[in-house]
């Protein structure tokens, strides 16, 4: 019973009333264990006053529906063998389980029977559940043993403001209310704490609960009939959602509807930086936060990502070992949103570079930052691989609901339709295309959550999107990434201007769930630079390709050029492959090398002066996109000789060594000094990244004339001083 009292935070329990009580058994379901979200972890059955577990032998997706459906979800979305969420206590109670998925509980299966097994707990299974609620599901507890949470009693809960605070985006104060057997009841405040408000406002998408005007709201119930739900809540505080918490003793009903001296539960929440509304501003600006000790990379929402920490000034990640909802809802207060949804592993939202700075992390659920937890220092045996994030509740602002994609094949694609207000009416409209680009399609993508832009189109004749929303609405659009909405970025307002029209030139995108994300090996290029004097009358394929100076062209063959040669690996840390923009039928055939560039300009390599200056270009060109090596298991699919298909591999990267054409930086004309070596992969945007901020590298130099030091090289995004914006961000129109 005392292993039962220490799991009653995650509890998710129902009641099996069986066809015939004299032959089965009654059990009670819940879920426990190292669970990642409030609706899976590992199945237990309360029998003979004694929790327990379930072997996995036999089990099948039917015998999880059966259990998902038992604690009140739509059924399941997946079935987990050997102790996936963790080793239970205990006896194992059921064995064997067979399930045609008809069955209204576990009790009415085939077993071997209660209490018959040869198993043990590393062979405990585990349910995802679908979690959407079965609508009117109502749980009737007649076993008394006090474990059971109002996830079993209650379809829904939702913040219910008062009619002047009706028009506030987001909601962020009223009544909580809890829909029961289809009908929406007040909860009585008698019991009430500030506990409980602390986990409603989380799940919510706010940080934290703040003080209200009590008045106003006595007032309001003084006048209005109350339909007060029969139950008490009893949150700890931590628990990710208000159905996580234990349901407090049942409250005598009051003839008049009242709850004796109580009132109805009103909660106030305090919104995130990002949501907080400003009178002169509104929502328009970008979110920019100040340098934190937490941030996240490579989510495509607002609110997800990998889960990275500062440490000495370097950036690194957290080892999923341990990681739960606890952990990662600390993460997600502290960065201005609510309680976590999820906990990730196993680099779910792609692979992270540089040190893993926290292992085994351990939170009581309080802490102001994840760094003010428990956790072991030593990350010896943890890799990228293993890498945690998180998935974190955010208000709801309602952006969906004004911007949507009309005329795809599928949901995921066709032109952008934005609602605009319009002479006192809203109406839909189009985007104006010119100018469009990757970063305006990811924020488009962004906004109506589904994930990051693949495409971004200039023309969208080929979809036949609503006639009535032919005329340009929106134009001069220009994003810096970060906005969580296409009117928080810069455009041209009231004043439309866009000679090409709508209708056949409106833009579109495409989204996808998962994006590539390249770096690049800065250590590698530090420890490869050199510099080399070639003679002209071997650099002819790199004039014709521009790979030289300006001034290469005025020498003659018996000149010579001053090189600053390196290697440069580039990585695909990101969860899907990187492609070419462009098919196969737009490729360039390069004589001089033999082979297609896919690419126009994939990289540009630069020397800059101190004060950010160029002082020469090794501009690449373009590149031949193919597979190297690869991480261990993972198969090259992409190869450069005879026209073969070209992109970089998931766990895979190009490598171009420092002895091939156009690997270096023309440096004849530079002056002795002291320089910024900078190179930037993919500068225009061509290609969707889930991470656009790790895309460059800088090193400092030192060149005397004769020799050259290059070091303190380093990925963009991966120390404290970094600019965490995208690289030549302000530069965009130039290359636009």
């Amino acid at each position: 019973m005392a292993f039962s009292s220490a799991l009653c935070i995650f509890s998710l329990l129902a009641l099996v009333q069986g066809q015939s009580e004299s032959q089965q058994p009654k059990i009670q379901l819940r879920l426990a264990g190292d669970k990642r979200k409030h609706y899976e972890g590992r199945l237990e059955v309360f029998y003979n006053n004694e929790w327990g577990t379930i072997c996995d032998d036999d089990f099948s997706i039917e015998a999880a529906h059966v259990a998902c459906r038992e604690l009140g979800y739509l059924g399941a979305v997946a079935w987990s063998p050997s102790a996936k969420f963790g080793q239970g206590e205990g006896r194992i109670w059921l064995d064997n389980v067979h399930c045609t998925g008809g069955e209204k509980s576990l009790a009415e299966c085939p077993s071997n029977g209660v209490g018959v097994s040869d198993c043990r707990h590393s062979e405990d299974v585990g349910v995802i559940c679908n979690q959407k609620r079965i609508p009117g599901h109502r749980f009737i507890n007649t076993m008394n043993n006090n474990v059971e949470t109002l996830e079993e009693r209650v379809e829904e809960i939702r913040i219910r403001p008062i009619s002047s605070h009706l028009k506030r985006i987001p909601v962020t104060e009223g009544y909580v209310e809890i829909k029961d057997r289809g009908k929406w009841r007040q909860i009585c405040d008698e019991q009430w704490t500030h506990l409980n408000s602390r986990v409603t406002c989380g799940m919510y998408g706010f940080p934290g609960e703040k003080k209200y005007n009590n008045k106003v709201y006595k007032s309001l119930s003084m006048r209005k009939k109350k339909n007060y739900w029969g139950f008490s809540v009893n949150c700890t505080g931590n628990e990710a959602h208000l159905s996580s918490c234990r349901l407090g003793k049942a409250l005598e009903p009051k003839r008049n509807g009242t709850c004796g001296r109580g009132l109805p539960v009103v909660v106030s929440c305090v919104p995130g930086r990002a949501f907080a509304s400003s009178s002169s501003t509104g929502f328009r600006k970008a979110y920019r936060p100040e340098q934190p000790l937490v941030r996240l990379r490579g989510g495509a929402n607002i609110g997800e990502g990998r889960v990275e920490v500062l440490k000495n000034g370097v950036w690194g990640t957290v080892c999923d070992d341990n990681w739960n909802l606890r952990a990662a809802t600390i993460v997600c207060r502290e960065l201005g949103f609510g309680s976590a949804k999820e906990a990730l592993t196993g680099a779910k939202l792609g692979q992270g570079m540089g040190p893993v700075h926290m292992n085994e992390v351990e939170c009581s659920g309080f802490e102001k930052s994840l760094t003010d937890c428990y956790f072991n220092n030593d990350a010896l045996g943890c890799s990228h691989e293993e890498d945690a994030a998180v998935r974190c509740n955010i208000p709801a602002m309602g952006f969906q609901k004004r911007i949507r994609l009309s005329g795809g094949r599928n949901p995921y694609e066709g032109r952008v339709e934005v609602l605009t207000e319009k002479n006192g009416s809203l109406i839909w409209g189009t985007v104006c295309s010119e100018n469009w680009g990757m970063i305006e399609a990811m924020v488009v993508c962004r906004q109506l959550g589904l994930g990051f832009a693949s495409h971004a189109f200039q023309e969208t004749w080929y979809w036949a999107g609503d006639a009535s929303a032919d005329n340009v609405v929106m134009s001069g659009v220009r994003c810096s990434g970060t906005e969580m909405s296409l009117p928080q970025c810069l455009h041209h307002g009231k004043h439309i201007n866009c000679p090409r029209g709508g209708g056949r030139f409106a833009a579109g995108v495409s989204c996808s769930d998962t994006a590539p994300d390249l770096v690049l090996n800065a250590q590698l290029v530090e420890q490869t630079a050199y510099l080399e004097d070639r003679p002209m009358y071997a650099l002819e394929c790199a004039l014709e390709e521009n790979c030289l100076s300006s001034t290469a062209k005025k020498n003659d063959h018996s000149s010579y050029r001053r090189l600053l040669r390196f290697s440069s690996q580039i990585h695909n840390v990101g969860q899907s492959d990187f492609r070419p923009k462009m098919g196969h039928h737009a490729w360039t055939w390069h004589e001089c090398h033999r082979h297609y560039h896919s690419i126009e300009v994939f990289t540009h390599y630069d020397l800059l002066s101190l004060n950010g200056t160029k002082v020469a270009e090794g501009h690449k060109a373009s590149f031949c996109l193919e597979d190297t090596q690869c991480d261990e298991g993972i198969q090259k699919r992409y190869l450069c000789a005879n026209f073969g298909e070209q992109g970089i591999t998931v766990g895979c990267w190009d490598t171009y060594r420092h002895d091939i054409d156009c690997q270096w930086i023309d440096i004849t004309d530079v002056k002795p000094g002291d320089y910024i070596f900078q190179v930037v992969i993919n500068p225009n945007y061509d290609v969707a990244e889930s991470d656009y901020t790790n895309n460059f590298m800088k090193c400092k130099c030192r060149y005397d004339g004769y020799r050259i030091w290059t070091y303190h090289c380093h990925t963009g995004g991966s120390r404290s001083s970094d600019m965490d914006e995208y690289p030549g961000m302000s530069n965009r129109l130039h290359f636009r």
